[in-house]
């Protein structure tokens, strides 16, 4: 059959072994120093490792696979502990994979083991990142507000939206705005995490946002952004997404736009953090 799965760029791979706890389901092992998928069987395709790999050398691909085996991945994952299972089990809850969930639960039952995921404090530590409460602790808190203070006295922050709408699936691939801009392509989490998103990344470029992980169709999204730049022949595309692993799928929405429009354009990819502080890359 031929579906989704990830795929290892052995020339980019440094066999750091970061992806490795990224994949409860055992999908993923390190050999002759590279990470490399051991079984089509199972790889559900979701890529929560993508986010893990600090080098890009995983993607998403879609291919001739085995299909993928809950039942056989559960049986691997049993013999690791609560711990794996808890973080397979919210996995597949947080991608709203219903169908392997029950199967995966049918299977815990079948055995006589215990659910974790009805132990809330289980969910917590082990769920995935982009949907997991937490409080953050900032550093020096009273000082950075008592700055936020004498800066509000000077005038209030302007916007440098210079677009609109905003929203990918809304934007006409023929908007006069977008002809050999800099385009920002935003994760929608992005400006409420990073405080001076409108100073540092919105001014003068034109800003698309999205979600790679609650949007529906993410090859629609390809397919639009990938008219765009034919269209528009943009000068730069920057990628800005928060550092949870789903989120690393916006930078493969803009990957396989510009390889599907066949035009070279400027790539940069900025992360940031939950915290605030960002990191950027080729």
């Amino acid at each position: 059959m031929r579906r989704k799965i990830i795929q290892v760029n052995e020339e980019l791979c440094n066999g750091c072994g970061q992806c490795i706890p990224g994949c409860p389901e055992g999908a993923l092992q390190v050999i002759d120093g590279k990470a490399r998928l051991i079984s089509d069987l199972f790889c559900d395709g979701l890529g929560a490792c993508i986010g893990e790999c600090p080098v890009g050398a995983i993607e998403i691909v879609e291919r001739e696979a085995e299909p993928y085996d809950e039942r056989k991945v559960m049986a691997r994952i049993v013999q690791q502990g609560p711990k794996v299972i808890a973080a397979h089990l919210h996995h597949l809850e947080e991608h709203g994979e219903k169908k392997l969930l029950q199967e995966a639960l049918d299977y815990l039952k079948e055995q006589g083991l215990e659910n974790p995921l009805r132990h809330e404090h289980r969910m917590e530590s082990h769920g995935c990142p982009s949907a997991r409460s937490m409080s953050i602790k900032r550093e020096k808190d009273r000082e950075r507000e008592k700055d936020r203070e004498i800066k509000a006295t000077k005038g209030r922050v302007e916007s440098r939206l210079a677009n609109w709408p905003i929203q990918l699936r809304l934007i006409s691939t023929f908007a006069p705005y977008l002809e050999q801009a800099e385009i920002l392509l935003s994760a929608d989490c992005v400006p409420f995490a990073y405080g001076n998103f409108h100073e540092d990344f919105v001014k003068g470029k034109v800003v698309i946002i999205l979600c790679p992980k609650l949007d529906e169709n993410i090859d629609s999204y390809i397919e639009k952004l990938s008219e765009i730049i034919k269209i528009n022949r943009p000068k730069s595309i920057t990628v800005a997404h928060m550092e949870v692993p789903c989120c690393f799928g916006i930078v493969h929405i803009a990957q396989e736009a510009i390889k599907k429009a066949g035009i070279d354009v400027e790539l940069k990819d900025i992360m940031v953090k939950i915290s605030g502080e960002t990191a950027a890359f080729a």
